[in-house]
């Protein structure tokens, strides 16, 4: 099957179809847009679909704007339905779950249980990642230093390695995250040198990415990029000062030039296994 083909300068669709919210389909997709640069690709997400006839409309919505669908429907009929809808109008659709249910009722002679949004329902790891969330967000930056000593992971690190995204990224997988920015001015609080089992991870970064990162920063701010800040000289001072920190810490570093938060995050929780 053929999709409809997107002329260039049109803008790029991906439509989302979930019998849920749609989280592990756009979770899917927004990994994969990733690993094509220059695109600029809009994402349609429609949840909660339950009816045969909704999934006609948006169908041929779909074959209209030339893009493609990504779904995770369990209900056998919905997913019947999307994909004839996919040949009737040529439109390519990636059923996301489908193949993965199939290889464990292939495997494990089991059946699902076919209720939308198991994933996602409200038990005890879904309040124990919102927990964690406010925990992050509790002690970012170093707010709340006396909470060190309650986090599952602490990151310490110069300004714009990642500290913030890479704590939120880990919450949502349920690590309560504090994070700790190490600059010469400011003694780092006695409550880091406590902190056992291997729990404090040192960022860093090349200091030249990390120059073009803090010159953006400024300008998104709308100060002056002669700023002491965005310099090599102040850089490179940050960055000898961090890692004499982290060599007092004894803490595993990990060098985040050119990571994405994903790539980190799975270097973090390795150390912790």
């Amino acid at each position: 099957m053929e999709g409809n083909e997107v002329s260039e300068g049109q803008q790029h669709i991906i439509t989302i179809c979930s019998d849920s919210v749609g989280e592990t389909a756009e979770a899917v997709v927004r990994a994969t847009i990733r690993q094509f640069d220059g695109h600029q690709v809009k994402l349609r997400r429609i949840g909660h679909i339950k009816h045969e006839d909704e999934i006609r409309s948006i169908m041929e919505e779909t074959a209209a704007q030339g893009g493609f669908v990504a779904f995770t429907l369990v209900q056998p009929e919905l997913r019947e339905m999307m994909k004839e809808e996919a040949i009737r109008l040529g439109v390519r659709a990636v059923d996301i779950m489908g193949p993965m249910m199939q290889a464990f009722i292939d495997t494990f002679n089991d059946s699902p249980s076919r209720k939308p949004g198991l994933l996602h329902r409200m038990d005890d790891d879904y309040f124990r990642r919102v927990e964690a969330i406010e925990f992050a967000v509790k002690c970012d930056d170093g707010r709340d230093t006396s909470a060190l000593l309650k986090a599952n992971i602490v990151l310490v690190g110069v300004s714009r390695t990642s500290k913030t995204p890479l704590s939120i990224f880990l919450a949502h997988k349920g690590y309560k995250v504090a994070n700790f920015p190490i600059m010469p001015e400011v003694k780092p609080p006695k409550e880091l040198f406590l902190l056992s089992g291997g729990r404090v991870i040192g960022l860093t970064m090349d200091p030249e990415q990390m120059l073009k990162i803090r010159l953006e920063r400024l300008k998104a701010l709308g100060l002056p990029h002669g700023s002491k800040y965005a310099s090599l000289a102040r850089i490179a001072e940050e960055l000898e000062h961090a890692h004499a920190i982290m060599k007092q810490l004894g803490c595993p570093v990990i060098d985040v030039t050119d990571k994405a938060i994903e790539e980190t995050a799975g270097l973090i929780t390795s150390y912790l296994n």
